[in-house]
């Protein structure tokens, strides 16, 4: 695989996300331990670099998972985690978005991944109306604790989540961000100003739900007419395909997919060693259901 930087640190294009490790909706323990902590293993066996997680996942599900698995972490191995959201008893998930709030979350996943300092922090935005009015906090104010925890050596780079143009550009300017996290796949290019935004700006674009999701709005690659038979006629899978056009599309993303079987991180990994034709990436972008 080849690699881009996360900031200062460079990591290979495919990643590893950890929110498929809890059980069901992202709470509570996972399906299969044994099998959790395998996925994780194998994953840096194969040359995964860069795990992304949070402390909200499970709660506290995911962070312990990779500690169990994988500390003391072998060298180069970079940890991102995101902070903004809570998870309640009931699994709602909630702002946490005031500076105190984002500066426990931090120390939190500090604590539970066993680490004095995290690759990246990704402040997480609400993509919703915030009811409470103690959790509608200006941006500047919360990018200045994590500048200040940057400062302080407990994180290393900033990101920043569900974000506009608007909000990337002005963070980018503020305090320098490495990485914006948000909704994009093959089907779903409605962020484009923003991946072209990151792509000048030298920040890597880590895309979630990279290939779609059960929600309405985020169609599922894997169950388009086009990237079944461009699959089919390559012998891949619709998934490998998906993943390898991300990869092939701007060389700033990096892909963080998720799984809790050790058979599906193989098969994404793969990804990285498909190499689209001009003509299958024409038709493929011709897929495009949410264009640019």
């Amino acid at each position: 695989m080849d690699t881009y930087a996360i900031g200062d640190l460079r990591v290979h294009r495919i990643g590893f996300g950890a929110m498929q490790l809890p059980g069901r909706g992202v709470m509570g323990p996972p399906r299969d331990r044994d099998e959790a902590l395998a996925v994780l293993r194998r994953a840096v066996d194969l040359g995964v670099d860069h795990i992304d997680t949070a402390q909200y996942y499970g709660p506290d599900v995911s962070n312990e998972l990779i500690h169990a698995a994988l500390h003391p972490y072998p060298d180069g191995l970079v940890l991102v985690t995101k902070v903004g959201s809570l998870r309640d008893a009931d699994g709602a998930w909630l702002p946490a978005q005031r500076p105190e709030q984002l500066r426990d979350a931090v120390e939190e996943n500090l604590r539970s991944l066993g680490v004095e300092r995290l690759g990246a922090v990704n402040l997480r935005l609400m993509d919703h109306p915030v009811g409470d009015p103690g959790q509608r906090v200006p941006m500047e104010d919360q990018l200045a604790e994590l500048a200040a925890l940057r400062a302080e050596g407990k994180l290393a780079g900033i990101g920043i989540s569900t974000a506009s143009r608007e909000q990337v550009e002005a963070a980018d300017d503020l305090v320098g961000i490495v990485c914006v996290q948000n909704a994009f796949s093959l089907l779903d290019r409605s962020d484009a100003d923003v991946l072209e935004l990151c792509h000048r700006r030298g920040i890597a674009y880590v895309p979630y739900f990279p290939l779609g999701s059960a929600f309405p709005h985020t169609p599922k690659v894997t169950e388009d007419a086009t990237v079944r038979a461009v699959a089919a006629r390559r012998g891949v899978t619709p998934a490998q395909l998906g993943l390898a056009w991300l990869l092939a599309h701007r060389e700033n993303i990096l892909l963080i997919p998720g799984t809790s079987r050790v058979s599906h991180l193989e098969e994404n990994l793969h990804a990285a060693d498909i190499e689209l034709t001009a003509a299958e990436e024409a038709e493929l972008a011709a897929a495009g259901t949410i264009a640019q």
